[in-house]
């Protein structure tokens, strides 16, 4: 009895561990979504974020996104949802802290895929990218929290296995 109990309990973990990797690592195509191409020009790799403005009367303001550290002359597409919200911004940061990069961005027609090319640094509103850095900040202590509870997870996950093995030898 409780050896099944054991069996049952790893196999729960594994699955939702799976299940839980593969959902946060696969590329999101969201349907009736904007498709946002952010190309780089500039000469260095620049780390950007997106932050999509939703609905702000139903408190949900704002959502972060990371889009990646984008070398020069390359560029990443996202998909945004943009059911209640027709703008959005770009944050780019050349190292941990040093945002050289803010642009503000409406979307008239939300049935075209956007396309930015960043081609200087510029920053558009002092005001607004000071919100923005609040944002991806939150937005990158939430990350850390997240990885620090799924490596405890993992950890105890092994540690499981572990004494699972041990007791059927």
């Amino acid at each position: 009895m409780g050896q099944d109990f054991q069996d049952s309990y790893a196999g729960l973990f594994h699955f939702f561990f799976t299940y839980w990797f593969i959902k946060r690592s696969s590329v999101g195509i969201v349907q009736d979504s904007v498709a946002l191409q952010v190309i780089n020009k500039l000469p260095q790799p620049i780390d950007f974020y997106v932050i999509n403005l939703n609905d702000p009367e139903a408190g949900k303001a704002i959502e972060t996104k990371h889009i990646g550290n984008i070398r020069s002359e390359y560029y990443r597409i996202e998909y945004l949802r943009m059911d209640k919200s027709d703008e959005y911004w770009i944050v780019g940061y050349l190292g941990k802290k040093n945002l050289v990069y803010f642009s503000q961005h409406s979307v008239p027609n939300k049935n075209i895929d956007q396309i930015i090319e960043v081609n200087n640094y510029i920053n558009q509103s002092v005001k607004l990218s000071e919100i923005a850095k609040k944002q991806v900040e939150a937005y990158n202590h939430e990350n850390t929290k997240v990885g620090i509870w799924v490596t405890l997870d993992f950890l105890l996950l092994f540690l499981n296995l572990v004494l699972l093995m041990r007791k059927r030898k």
